[in-house]
């Protein structure tokens, strides 16, 4: 009895933990878009074709969105269609799917792939293209940042939020795609950048990867209980802001009847045993705000220097 009691409080307190501080937010919504243009593996030589083909995918999904009667999913995807827009795959059903690229893949040395959190969709699409466009302009001209909209992303307000459902099913895509990239780019280094929940996709796809780094900021935990469970050869690495409302969430793993509530061991812990990054006073949504003590020292880390 005693510890049933245990269980419940502690998946009450992660609950209140993390849904509390964004009360309100709103997930992403369903509205009807066309099939993904049927495209093979990414490769340098066909990039222009590539980016031609989705736009033209971006400009149908707009059309469909504008019919539903969606202005504000037509608009998002209006800028999505832009001149000067890079997409290696577009989807627009089921909340929206989109790999974006800022800069120069093919000939690039380097490259920084950025795996999202929570409510990131199509309406929520312009703040996750900040970030990749800061972090592009940190990092220069040999290095090309890809923003990974892979999955359907949990809302932040229900329950896939707290287990690693969403994860298990984003992380093959995730490996998928980075073995795509490495067989594309054999020569260069390839680094990911996993923000909040995208932390726990990174973590699920880690066995394996062909990555030189795993950087997770913002995280709630990973479902492992230490870096050495994600049986990688990638360097993993973590940090935290000071700012950050989510050092507040409780560490706890916490089996129910059908799943498990939490994400264990603390990221930034020694007992998780990851490298540890100075992400200065960055809140949730400022890691890669230009100018932040945190953009810099994962700059440094996907340049292959110590941060």
């Amino acid at each position: 009895m005693a510890s049933r009691l245990r269980r419940a409080l502690l998946a009450a307190l992660v609950t209140a933990s993390v849904v509390v501080p964004l009360v309100g937010a709103a997930g992403p919504g369903e509205v009807p878009a066309p099939k993904p243009v049927a495209l093979g593996p990414v490769s340098v030589g066909g990039l222009q074709e590539r980016y031609a083909a989705n736009r033209e995918g971006i400009r149908a999904a707009e059309r469909m969105a504008a019919r539903h009667g969606d202005r504000r999913r037509a608009a998002a995807l209006r800028k999505m269609r832009e001149p000067g827009r890079h997409f290696l795959s577009f989807d627009g059903r089921d909340g929206g799917r989109a790999v974006e690229v800022y800069g120069d893949l093919g000939r690039a040395r380097r490259i920084a792939v950025l795996v999202p959190g929570s409510d990131t969709g199509m309406e929520t699409y312009g703040r996750f293209r900040d970030g990749a466009l800061a972090l592009s302009r940190q990092l220069g001209p040999r290095t090309a940042v890809i923003g990974w909209l892979g999955y359907k992303t949990p809302g932040t307000v229900g329950p896939e939020v707290l287990t690693t459902g969403r994860a298990d099913g984003a992380a093959p895509r995730l490996d998928a795609f980075v073995r795509e990239l490495h067989a594309a780019k054999p020569r260069a280094r390839i680094s990911l950048l996993c923000h909040s929940y995208g932390s726990v996709v990174c973590a699920r796809a880690a066995r394996g990867l062909e990555a030189e780094d795993i950087v997770l900021y913002g995280s709630p935990g990973t479902g492992y209980d230490d870096a050495g469970q994600l049986h990688t050869r990638a360097s993993v690495w973590a940090g935290r802001g000071r700012g950050d409302w989510i050092g507040g969430v409780p560490h706890v793993r916490v089996p129910l009847l059908v799943t498990t509530v939490g994400f264990g061991t603390d990221p930034v812990s020694r007992r998780f045993g990851a490298r540890i990054f100075d992400a200065g006073d960055a809140g949730h949504s400022d890691y890669l705000k230009p100018g932040s003590v945190a953009l810099a020292s994962m700059s440094r880390i996907v340049e292959g220097r110590h941060a």
